[in-house]
């Protein structure tokens, strides 16, 4: 075995871990539904004027528990690794979201009635953006390991820059007490060891408050084939009845759920340990209709057939229009764009650069895992490439309307659910 493997062999043990048995339950009864090899943490982005770094690529293999159906990552890496100081996501940059996290602070202050002395608490608040639109109305504290954290408190959101965990539920309820409601958004599957998270989440509410969790929905996931949102940060894939198991196990109960664009397709549920709360009818069809999907047992089992096929169809499509001369560029750089590439092999070779909007701290780095480089988008306005693959395909629509009003003339490839363009005008 040479050198170069067995350092990369150790490097993986010591930075992550092996799952042997459920996060949830506890069953040793796990079986793999989805491999997508190994792929690099999305966050690893390299200076392109700095010589190549080695980079550790991680299995990605989705194991589906046979007892309470969870779908989990066999291989857990370090949150050091996943969540650096200087992580790059900034939620405010994203239109869908900010309409998100509009629609769920009129929704929860509607449904839950809150006043202007309760307080919300937002674990992985990241620069404020869910908060910003609750504290004009009710008391605000966000957590976020990030620096960027302190981009909220400049906006005047209150923000403790640590992990989510019991220490910093202390010092939060020290400081500001119990908050009346918990946010977790696009969070609730990046945190590990689920139930322990819980217990300091039972801690941090108050006996009447109320926990919301907004994740990726399985159901989502597979019905328009979004495997590029399988990566080491999302350590869990629920559904409905996955989440509402987890959370039994600690005393809560789910009363209201629906059905959310952001990320291409999640579902926000809210969760209490209070008896008052009456299960809405909307709570109840989702339970009957996911259930209705799941029922046909071969849905989970067969889904690697899918993915297999549109990374054939991708790199097809891709190779004929380079070897037609044409230009390929990609748009946007996103965690979901570093699944896409490393997984159909799609390299410079194929892709010239990345543009990515003005400002972002990605620009001048390599996406992780390949060498091509991310660029200020004012190159791809300059240049008007021949063919632009859409990373965020998931707000095509939204990105192609913005890029047309400002003059972008090019062919647009959406990779997902299966490779289609959509012509220049």
């Amino acid at each position: 075995m040479s050198s170069g493997i067995l350092n990369g062999i150790l490097n993986i043990k010591m930075n992550s871990r092996i799952i042997n048995k459920c996060q949830t339950c506890g069953s040793d009864s796990l079986k793999k539904v989805i491999d997508l090899g190994f792929l690099p943490s999305v966050n690893d982005f390299q200076n392109i004027d700095e010589s190549s770094k080695e980079q550790i690529f991680f299995p990605t293999i989705i194991l589906k528990c046979d007892k309470c159906s969870l779908l989990q990552l066999s291989c857990i890496v370090d949150k050091e690794i996943l969540f650096p100081e200087t992580y790059p996501y900034t939620s405010s940059t994203t239109q869908v979201l900010k309409d998100n996290f509009s629609d769920l602070s009129i929704e929860s202050r509607e449904l839950l009635d809150l006043k202007k002395d309760n307080l919300i608490c937002d674990i992985g608040s990241n620069d404020g953006n869910l908060l910003s639109f609750f504290k004009d109305y009710i008391r605000v504290v966000g957590i976020t390991p990030e620096d960027i954290g302190n981009l909220a408190i400049e906006k005047g959101i209150p923000t403790i820059i640590d992990y989510f965990s019991r220490d910093s539920c202390n010092r939060l309820v020290d400081k500001y007490g119990h908050p009346d409601l918990v946010t977790a958004t696009n969070v609730f599957a990046h945190i590990d060891n689920p139930l322990e998270v819980l217990d300091s989440i039972s801690f941090l509410l108050n006996e009447k408050g109320t926990f919301v969790v907004e994740v990726h929905y399985l159901k989502s996931l597979i019905q328009n084939n979004q495997y590029d949102t399988i990566y080491h940060e999302h350590m869990r894939y629920y559904s409905l009845r996955s989440l509402e198991y987890l959370l039994s196990k600690k005393g809560f109960k789910g009363f209201h759920a629906k059905l959310i664009p952001s990320h291409g397709g999640s579902i926000r549920v809210y969760f209490t340990k209070s008896s008052n709360e009456i299960i809405t009818p909307q709570y109840k069809l989702l339970l009957r209709q996911e259930d209705e999907f799941f029922n046909n047992g071969t849905i989970i089992s067969s889904y690697q057939k899918t993915i297999d096929i549109q990374k054939h169809q991708l790199l097809r499509e891709l190779i004929d229009i380079k070897q037609s001369g044409n230009t390929i560029i990609g748009i946007g750089a996103p965690s979901r764009g570093t699944t896409l590439l490393n997984y159909c092999g799609i390299d410079s070779s194929l892709v010239d650069y990345i543009a990515e909007i003005k400002g972002s701290h990605k620009i001048g780095k390599r996406l992780p895992g390949t060498t091509i480089p991310v660029l200020d988008e004012s190159q791809m306005f300059e240049e008007n490439p021949d063919y632009a693959l859409l990373l965020s395909w998931h707000i095509a629509d939204e990105l192609i309307s913005i890029f047309n009003q400002r003059g972008l003339r090019t062919n647009y490839i959406i990779p997902l659910p299966y490779p289609r363009i959509i012509s220049k005008n």
